[in-house]
């Protein structure tokens, strides 16, 4: 070592871990889209597709506002044009190769060199184009014609000046489309081929992670959530994803005309007979309405809630309850106004059902989960307090994740400790939270558990709940009226 004289100055690697903090409402959408309007149409079916944008999303899955057949671009419309935020996880299950129907042949009138087919959902690439009519010279496309999808979605062929088209009058065409009321609940739910090791629908949650390095926030499926088929998977899908990380999911209550509630006295059966119950769960009714549009809810409650965290430094501490939204009104699914004032909201709540009410602007109205009023667990009753437990426990695996396989020693412990209670501290100085404090108790950790490579931590969590009932109690003071009047007298 050489000789030293003077001062040296070293620098060590900082023994606090900065918390890595994910999204905390990233929201994973199931359902269908207008694939065939998509970039690549045969490659968005059964993949997590991320988006960060509205432009990102209508490249990868196409657009519609028919919201009824393609049920992701309410999703779409709710998180990119009504809240702008992001990023969406959208999985689409519409398999262009399966969802499908052949369309009749139809003879399209040529104008300006221009054909518009008012066929909804062609497949471009199964297009067959005749000059005139059917027995007519067939058509050569990107040398004869070429097409594109207007602003409704249908194909338009454009004649080539120098094509064998040129003088036609009206073009006969044959074509493809997809068929989303070929998608069942089944093919939401989806499943895993142990032949291919195939995954499909909801099962492709665990893929999430490993692909984007994000964890899900809130799953949803608008327009599907309301089947109990969908709804109860979905609820199980929050738990034990990629084995430790757990998320919340929004739903529906059923509305439509065959099986739904018409009236909210009809709620609380409708929700006990789909077995919604679960403390990941938070259920709305009935749907919103956006102009002429309607959408489910939840997809808007999602938006909702992923701006308020967006807008709070993404700590889901706040209650999305009693926040404006952007509806015009509330209906059911066949869009049948209902009107509910904050009693009827009040009655939909005390069943653990969310729901809008226009008191100074449209806010959405309910902090339970679905788990109440069968449980009354401050952290699994409170929507707010239930995304809290679930962010921290994801925030805690990945941040701690560094330290699995390092040694067991008091370095690694006080680590730990120390940085979980400094970021619990932070937490509380801004109004976070009440409270956050971690443990390592001796009594926890026997000698037995630490030979074996296993180390036990205790925190304690004090998320704040919603001031849900606030009591003025108002009295009529004669008191005070006296002073005042001989007061006035002097």
């Amino acid at each position: 070592m050489a000789y030293q004289h003077g001062i040296t100055v070293l620098e060590q690697a900082t023994s606090l871990t900065a918390p890595i903090e994910g999204d905390s409402a990233i929201q994973v959408v199931f359902g269908t889209a207008p694939i065939n309007l998509a970039e690549d149409p045969y490659s968005a079916t059964n993949v997590p597709i991320i988006a960060y944008s509205y432009a990102e999303a209508v490249k990868q899955l196409g657009f519609s506002y028919d919201f009824k057949k393609y049920t992701l671009c309410q999703s779409i419309y709710a998180s990119f044009q009504l809240y702008a935020v992001a990023p969406v996880i959208f999985v689409n299950v519409l398999d262009p190769k399966k969802h499908k129907k052949q369309n009749a042949a139809s003879t399209v009138p040529v104008e300006n060199m221009q054909a518009t087919v008012q066929v909804d959902g062609i497949l471009a690439d199964t297009v067959s184009v005749k000059k005139d009519t059917e027995s007519g010279t067939a058509l050569k496309v990107n040398t004869d014609y070429v097409t594109e999808f207007d602003s409704n979605g249908y194909l338009v062929i454009t004649l080539t000046a120098t094509g064998a088209g040129k003088d036609a009058k009206s073009l006969s065409v044959t074509s493809t489309s997809i068929d989303p009321t070929a998608v069942t609940a089944a093919d939401v739910v989806g499943g895993y081929n142990a032949s291919t090791g195939a995954e499909t629908g909801m099962e492709l949650v665990r893929q999430i992670y490993p692909k984007f390095g994000v964890t899900p926030g809130l799953l949803l499926a608008p327009g599907w959530s309301h089947d109990p088929d969908v709804g109860l998977v979905l609820a199980a899908k929050c738990v034990e994803i990629n084995g430790v990380f757990k998320c919340e999911c929004i739903v529906d209550i059923d509305s439509t005309t065959e099986k739904g509630a018409k009236v909210y006295t009809e709620v609380k059966a409708k929700k006990e007979g789909a077995g919604v119950s679960s403390e990941h769960a938070y259920p709305l009714w009935p749907c919103f309405r956006v102009g002429s549009y309607i959408l489910w809810a939840s997809a808007v409650a999602a938006a909702r809630t992923a701006y308020l965290d967006a807008a709070n430094d993404n700590v889901p501490y706040l209650s999305p309850s009693n926040k404006t939204i952007s509806i015009t009104g509330t209906c059911l699914a066949d869009g049948t106004e209902v009107v509910l004032d904050q009693v009827q909201a009040n009655a939909l709540n005390g069943v653990g059902v969310t729901t809008a009410i226009n008191q100074n602007g449209w806010r959405l109205w309910g902090n339970n989960t679905a788990a109440y009023p069968g449980s009354t667990d401050p952290k699994d009753r409170w929507f707010c307090c239930r995304r809290f437990f679930s962010w921290w426990g994801n925030s805690f695996i990945r941040t701690y994740i560094q330290y699995v396989d390092g040694p067991v020693s008091v370095q690694l412990v006080e680590n730990i400790v120390d940085s979980e209670n400094i970021r619990g501290n932070s937490y509380v100085a801004q109004n976070k939270c009440a409270g956050a404090h971690i443990d390592f108790r001796a009594e926890e950790n026997t000698a037995t558990d630490i030979i074996s490579g296993e180390v036990k931590f205790h925190q304690k969590l004090a998320p704040f709940v919603p001031a849900e009932d606030i009591t003025n109690t108002l009295e009529f003071d004669p008191d005070m009226l006296y002073a005042s009047i001989n007061g006035g007298s002097n």
